[in-house]
């Protein structure tokens, strides 16, 4: 069973050497890691003010945005959502607390 997330992934994967002019995924990709790492940035940042000074419509929108940029990184970066949904596997049940001390010793 495949959710929005992996769908939007194999979307932007599809994008990758597209034309730069015909498609917004495939400019970011042409400008590299870094201004895609930046746009995640923004993304999250203007998450963060919509939660804090704006309704719920804002959240909604602007955490779209997030997603989709967040996907765009990964495909950049040779992550697939299947790696993230199985390390988030191997964190369920365990405490917070607990996997971040085993993070922070390695």
């Amino acid at each position: 069973m495949t959710n929005v997330l992996d769908r939007l992934y194999e979307v932007v994967i599809s994008r990758q050497g597209a034309d730069p002019g015909t498609s917004y995924t495939a400019k970011l990709f042409s400008r590299g890691r870094t201004k895609i790492a930046q746009k995640f940035g923004e993304e999250a940042v203007e998450t963060v003010i919509a939660a804090l000074a704006q309704g719920p419509e804002a959240v909604v929108g602007e955490s779209a945005d997030l997603l989709y940029h967040l996907t765009v990184l990964w495909a950049d970066c040779g992550v697939t959502p299947a790696q993230v949904w199985a390390e988030l596997d191997k964190r369920q049940g365990v405490s917070g607390l607990d996997e971040k001390k085993a993070r922070d010793n390695k």
